[in-house]
């Protein structure tokens, strides 16, 4: 039941709302029992199979970063009514043959009603992980929920870390291992080694601090979407960077303007699938 139901709400959303950071659903075929959708092909997978096995600089992360962000921008702000993806994980972010982003796999968003300003009550959905835990506590959905599970994926992709490992939530472990006086603020044993601490992370530790904004446990203390765009637009700028080129264009100035410049600087295995999780009990 829950299949055919997420089936039904890509299908309506998807064509409700379209935009080059979304991924396009071209079609889709509901005939003799087979339900299939399909979308436009973007062979370079997912961000989570990404930072598995393959090396990606910094700069190309903070592009994901803001094409993510962007996406659900669009979503929030420019959907009419407003959609709460409510599944943003590293597996739903897709990247493109130039690695630029797109916000995948709509089948558990949420519309939010002319009377549903502030939030949607409704039955706790997502991965765990990645929820926010405000929304698990009170079951009562909003934009900043969203805010919350990118924060996670930001966390994950400076890191390579699933969200919960080997009894770990990566969301506590770099809230109490952050020294702000110490280089990398004291973060080089949970940073994906894939970085490369021999090159200039320009703008790392403002983007670890904006990070632990957007995983804030009380949603009220959490940025919009647009306020995490421009702050990442910024850190871009501030790195000389032009947060409106593609990714590899982005990665090719930043490698470019580092060849002279080096130095030294969560409890259980994650949930792979989205799913309903049961009341919350002692």
């Amino acid at each position: 039941m829950q299949v055919g139901h997420e089936f039904k709400t890509e299908i309506e959303l998807l064509s409700r709302v379209r935009h080059k950071i979304l991924v396009c659903l071209l079609g889709f075929c509901f005939e003799q029992g087979e339900e299939m959708l399909i979308y436009e092909y973007v062979p370079n997978g997912n961000l989570n199979d990404t930072l598995s096995g393959i090396r990606r600089d910094w700069m190309r992360r903070l592009r994901v970063a803001l094409d993510t962000a962007r996406g659900l921008v669009n979503l929030h702000e420019l959907a009419n009514p407003p959609v709460i993806h409510r599944d943003i994980k590293s597996t739903n972010v897709l990247l493109d043959e130039c690695l630029n982003a797109k916000v995948a796999d709509f089948g558990l968003s949420k519309l939010m009603g002319d009377g549903e300003k502030d939030h949607v009550s409704t039955q706790v959905k997502g991965t765990m992980g990645y929820l926010d835990p405000e929304y698990y506590m009170t079951q009562q959905l909003n934009e900043k929920s969203d805010v919350y599970s990118f924060g996670v994926v930001m966390l994950e992709m400076i890191t390579a870390r699933k969200p919960i490992e080997r009894g770990k939530y990566i969301v506590r472990e770099v809230r109490e291992m952050m020294d702000k006086t110490k280089e990398l603020y004291s973060l080089h044993s949970v940073v994906d080694p894939a970085l490369g601490f021999g090159t200039r992370l320009s703008g790392f530790e403002k983007f670890v601090d904006l990070a632990m904004r957007w995983v804030e446990d009380g949603r009220a203390k959490r940025p919009t979407m647009s306020e995490v765009v421009k702050d990442i637009e910024t850190i871009m700028q501030l790195a000389g960077l032009n947060p409106n080129a593609d990714s590899l264009s982005t990665s090719a100035s930043y490698e470019e303007s580092n060849k002279a410049s080096s130095f030294d600087p969560y409890s259980e295995e994650s949930f792979d699938q989205s799913q309903v999780f049961p009341p919350r009990t002692i």
